[in-house]
């Protein structure tokens, strides 16, 4: 009993010893990390500033960022101008906050709202303290942005903005041989209605003309072409499309057109 004794003593000194040898740090259990890795957020980027706070990311998607109040009348063109500066062509990580509204973080990791806050170009809207509140009454006190102007009272009130195209068509030649060739339209519903029966104009430069097509019927006067949806393609669901194709004939050089509109409406040439 008394070797046993001896035994126990002498294994707690030498595990003692061996902490202390350490900084009094015990050794890690085998197979444990002390910093676990954080899979990265997949980036996009943003083709298209509406205003300061609404945006188009690259595959058409419009969003308004999440905590930022309407552009002021008088501050609304600097807040664009801040937004396009700040945010077109550039690499931006998207969080979904609600549906229609995201947060955009730069490459550097910041947040875009805030930056837009801190330096006086928007207010904030919801936001229930924290960096956003904090941000802003900094701004405020500072003068920043839209803190320095002396926006009037009472104004007459400019007219809004020209909509946005709610269409974007995408044109292009599949293929083409002496005499003819062959073409694809693909229409995408970049707004947040449903399209319900549709009409496609477009008009030729190059002379051509259509000869077939399918998924449409289509008619031409001239240059001008009208295309009216098929039974089975009238309906153009919110960030939807519907691609038609077309057998036609040119005789010389075969241009894409460069203006299209959908039910009279214009749509961005993709």
């Amino acid at each position: 009993m008394a070797a046993r004794k001896h035994w126990v003593v002498l294994l707690t000194l030498l595990t003692a010893a061996c902490t202390a040898e350490h900084g009094g740090t015990p050794f890690p259990a085998p197979g444990t990390s002390s910093s676990p890795s954080v899979a990265g957020e997949p980036s996009t980027k943003v083709r298209a500033v509406v205003d300061g706070r609404t945006v188009e990311l690259a595959d058409g998607t419009r969003a308004r960022v999440s905590l930022l109040a309407e552009p002021t009348p008088c501050g609304a063109a600097a807040a664009r101008e801040f937004a396009t500066a700040t945010l077109l062509d550039k690499e931006v990580r998207v969080t979904s906050i609600t549906p229609g509204e995201v947060s955009l973080t730069l490459p550097d990791g910041t947040d875009y709202a805030l930056i837009a806050v801190r330096t006086g170009m928007l207010r904030t809207a919801g936001a229930d303290g924290g960096p956003l509140t904090e941000a802003e009454s900094k701004a405020a006190q500072a003068k920043l942005g839209l803190w320095a102007q002396d926006c009037p009272t009472s104004t007459t009130p400019e007219p809004p903005p020209p909509a946005a195209p709610s269409c974007v068509v995408v044109y292009r030649v599949t293929s083409q041989w002496p005499g003819s060739f062959q073409g694809e339209v693909t229409v995408r519903n970049v707004s947040d209605a449903l399209v319900d029966g549709w009409t496609l104009r477009w008009r030729f430069a190059g002379g051509q003309t259509v000869a077939q097509m399918w998924n449409a019927t289509a008619s031409q006067q001239g240059a001008d072409v009208t295309v009216v949806n098929a039974p089975y393609t009238a309906l153009i669901v919110a960030g939807g499309s519907v691609s038609i194709g077309f057998n036609g004939s040119v005789s010389g050089p075969n241009p894409a057109p460069a203006e299209f509109t959908l039910n009279g409406a214009p749509c961005t040439a993709g």
